[in-house]
């Protein structure tokens, strides 16, 4: 297998596919493609009010987190804008979690400033733990995972590698827009808001105690609409060039949103994630950059 790599980009570096993407994607529905993800940042919470803590603090109910269960939460500012996207795992110990390299600095700056008199320790462990997406049925993190010591990768890998088919970002992204799960820097911008972006009743608790946020979750959830809304975008299969992450979107000559992610699926051709006008028709004919899509519905219009 010879490795092509993503140029540019949020997953610049990382391998893109090994020359057959199709059959990359085959083996991932089928639960025996794995993943390298060592590029994601790994961060530990220990200590003994970590979940109370973390519950506080986040859009998740983490308090009553059983071990051993991955979940995802959000970090929303007071004004309930999305600002970290984390997938954790508690161990009985220690929180771990993953989440972008480009967020790590800024996350852990966020969480040490909001330790206060609590006993928790959050920590950077990127340089000695990876993220491997294993083999297994999709769940609707991007899963399963594992995490192990960096020092064990390479065995890890060798060891993969004898049974099952390692994959690039083309399949899991194309997965992503299959399943239509938002990611941050993706379908988020600096105005995003976690009801536009099908995060209800996962990521977001919508029965649980305060957080930072929660007020403008609630409010809009109960009183209104949000103002744009998630779809994914079926294009015509026939054009050879496609749009890119941030394309525009166009209803008539009407810009109505943008594109997050594009991926090609094996089945379902060239689909997309974008971010559109709540008020856009759901019937309606969009193109973005002359290609034209169709949407399907993940967030309610209504």
């Amino acid at each position: 297998m010879t490795a092509v790599f993503v140029e540019s980009g949020a997953d610049a570096g990382v391998i893109w596919h090994f020359g057959e993407p199709n059959h990359e994607q085959r083996a991932l529905a089928a639960g025996t493609g794995w993943a390298d993800l060592s590029h994601r940042s790994i961060i530990t919470v220990s200590g003994v009010d970590r979940l109370t803590w973390l519950n506080d603090l986040t859009t998740q109910e983490m308090a009553k987190l059983q071990p051993q269960v991955w979940t995802s939460a959000l970090i929303l500012d007071a004004q309930g804008h999305i600002q970290h996207q984390l997938f954790l795992i508690d161990d009985g110990a220690t929180v771990w979690i993953h989440t972008e390299k480009s967020s790590e600095e800024s996350l852990i700056a966020h969480l040490q400033k909001m330790v206060f008199m609590l006993r928790v320790e959050p920590k950077v462990v990127s340089d000695t733990y990876a993220l491997l997406r294993i083999p297994g049925p999709s769940d609707n993190l991007g899963g399963p995972f594992e995490i192990i010591e960096r020092d064990r990768l390479g065995e890890r890998i060798a060891q993969l590698n004898e049974k099952f088919t390692q994959v690039g970002s083309w399949a899991l992204e194309a997965e992503r827009v299959e399943q239509h799960r938002a990611r941050l820097n993706f379908e988020t911008d600096y105005k995003s808001i976690p009801n536009e972006l099908g995060f209800l009743n996962n990521a977001v608790h919508m029965r649980k105690g305060c957080y930072p946020g929660q007020e403008t979750v609630a409010k809009v959830f109960n009183l209104g609409h949000p103002p744009r809304r998630l779809v994914m975008l079926h294009l015509d299969g026939s054009v050879v060039t496609m749009p890119e992450h941030g394309a525009k979107v166009f209803y008539g000559e009407k810009e109505v949103g943008f594109i997050g992610t594009l991926a090609r699926h094996y089945e379902l051709g060239p689909i997309a994630l974008a971010v559109i006008r709540r008020t856009t028709p759901v019937d309606a004919a969009l193109t973005v950059d002359g290609v034209p899509a169709s949407q399907e519905l993940i967030v309610p219009a209504e």
